[in-house]
């Protein structure tokens, strides 16, 4: 078991969520309306304590809405998803290439966003539990590339006007090379593990995903290190990921590993993630971002979620 005295963050069940329904995208700036967070809250509020929002917009400030006004028991990690300030030309799909004048708007609106987040964490420090000063960043794979002198830059700002805890969150791979300088920076540890993007089979997946943690956890004794994304999509194109791989039951034997192995161990770990989101990765139906929810986008559960939502349904 972790020494509790190291946890920044205490254990409890968690899960990604980002609420845009069929037609709605932060790319269009169409948000989930009041009553549509509303419905997707009460439904996970049985099934989890902790909930990660990516960015400081819209969709947060309604889901810190419903929050307040429905009396609802949830904690949030609020992220600030911080863009590309400089070129990545190894983005495998293309992406990460920007003109001088794009670098230096998205560099503007990080600045903003790092501000409005810290605005936010010290307006519902009673609903914000920790903050997050980007997403996936400074991994050799991003279209949206930061420096990690300027991540570090962040989390000093953040942790300068915040009482929260700050965090970073990354696949687990940069850890252990690029973002050893962040690592006294950030209050606890953040990682990603995705052996299914990893070509590990659902039967080697679990011991994969111990692997990546204990990389990082071994490596830094001193630091909480929390899983901020794993899980387990259910369709696949093809393109990353065997489609033969991937179904409900082998997400549902995933969550169910994952989450028991969470508990035992005391390790805070954000599932991947509540509800599917069309509007993400390419146009291809079967692509695999678009699957990774426990629930579809009409909101009904996935096999992972029957017999748990059948269950909170009854006891109602």
């Amino acid at each position: 078991m972790q020494d509790v005295r190291q946890q920044v963050v205490v254990p409890a069940r968690a899960i990604c969520y980002s609420g845009f329904r069929e037609g709605q995208s932060p790319a269009t700036q169409i948000f989930p309306s009041y009553e549509e967070i509303k419905e997707d809250l009460l439904i996970l509020q049985p099934h989890w304590r902790y909930l990660r929002l990516y960015d400081c917009d819209q969709h947060a400030e309604t889901v810190i809405e419903v929050i307040k006004n429905e009396g609802l028991d949830f904690q949030l990690m609020l992220g600030a998803y911080i863009e590309a300030e400089m070129n990545n030309f190894g983005c495998p799909w293309g992406g990460g290439h920007y003109t001088e004048e794009e670098i230096a708007a998205n560099i503007e609106r990080n600045e903003a966003k790092i501000a409005k987040l810290i605005d936010m964490a010290n307006a519902y420090p009673d609903i914000i539990n920790c903050l997050s000063a980007g997403n996936e960043a400074t991994v050799e794979w991003t279209d949206h590339f930061v420096p990690v002198r300027r991540v570090i830059e962040y989390v000093r700002q953040i942790k300068s006007k915040c009482v929260q805890p700050v965090t970073f969150c990354e696949n687990y791979v940069p850890w252990l090379n690029r973002l050893k300088p962040l690592v006294d920076e950030v209050d606890f540890i953040s990682i990603h593990t995705y052996p299914v993007w990893e070509y590990k089979h659902i039967e080697e997946a679990m011991q994969y995903t111990k692997e990546n943690y204990h990389a990082v956890a071994d490596m830094y004794p001193h630091k909480q290190v929390v899983i901020t994304e794993a899980g387990w999509t259910t369709n696949s194109d093809g393109r990353g990921i065997d489609p033969t791989n991937v179904c409900e039951q082998r997400q549902e034997a995933y969550y169910n590993d994952l989450v028991n192995w969470s508990d035992e161990e005391g390790i805070v770990t954000y599932v991947f993630e509540a509800f599917d989101e069309l509007w993400k990765g390419s146009d291809e139906p079967m692509e695999p971002e678009k699957h990774w929810g426990l629930f579809y986008i009409d909101r009904t559960p996935k096999k992972v979620m029957q017999l748990e939502t059948a269950g909170a349904a009854s006891a109602d």
